[in-house]
């Protein structure tokens, strides 16, 4: 995993970028985290760092927590995460990690956290079903249906997408870009949104697919003409027959 701090999610917001262009965005606060372990490969077996993150009161955590942290020499924390690197050797035990030492303003970042439960669901909700008919005397309207496969083989395939739980499971957001780093507030923003509902734990590390990339806001002019680039690409639809 590349390197990356912990964040809470606080809410979405508006900002306008260097075109003027109104831009969502959501608003993390960042810590600072603190180092609590270095990890090498002769005495753990890899090579690590583990970051801590929201502070807390002793009595909220149990003696091996504690005696952890105090050998340490750092204060009790509710979390503790770690990020494999491959040379940590870098990093001391209790140096506090800030949004601006790990990333910069228009990097693309991955942001990974657990999404919003929404309970049992059906089919149509949770897979996207179309539906059945809404009139002319249609008593089938979000109802499965037949979901066999006939005499052969006259069961249901494993894996069919049927009602169930949904949400409530860990996603990743990939490239999103970053807008602003506000150290004195241990603010971090980010354009789009990001899974989990407010105060919900977030990691944040550098972009798996395009690490270390800076990448400007672009104007109207040029996600229009990016759009035109794109659908010149695509095959075009072949002619319908005529009957």
């Amino acid at each position: 995993m590349a390197l990356g701090i912990l964040a809470k999610k606080l809410h979405m917001a508006e900002l306008f970028n260097e075109h003027g262009r109104a831009v969502a965005v959501t608003v993390l606060e960042t810590g600072p985290c603190t180092i609590t372990q270095v990890k090498g490969r002769k005495t753990d077996g890899y090579e690590a760092i583990q970051v801590a993150f929201q502070a807390t009161e002793e009595k909220k955590l149990n003696k091996p927590q504690l005696g952890h942290l105090k050998k340490a020499g750092v204060g009790p924390f509710r979390v503790l995460r770690e990020f494999r690197l491959e040379q940590p050797g870098e990093y001391t035990v209790g140096q506090q990690l800030t949004a601006s030492a790990v990333f910069k303003e228009g990097e693309l970042v991955d942001v990974s956290g657990t999404s919003i439960g929404k309970g049992f669901q059906g089919g149509v909700k949770r897979w996207h079903w179309k539906g059945g008919g809404a009139t002319h005397g249609s008593m089938s309207h979000r109802a499965p249906g037949s979901i066999g496969s006939t005499t052969t083989p006259g069961r249901v395939l494993r894996g069919h997408h049927l009602p169930g739980h949904m949400g409530d499971e860990k996603v990743t957001i990939q490239n999103l870009r970053i807008m602003k780093i506000d150290d004195e507030a241990n603010r971090l923003i980010v354009q789009g949104a990001v899974p989990g509902a407010e105060n919900a734990l977030l990691v944040v590390h550098k972009s798996v697919k395009r690490p270390g990339v800076v990448v400007a806001a672009k104007g109207l002019q040029e996600i229009v003409a990016g759009e035109e680039e794109d659908a010149k690409k695509k095959p075009a639809k072949p002619a319908a027959k005529k009957k």
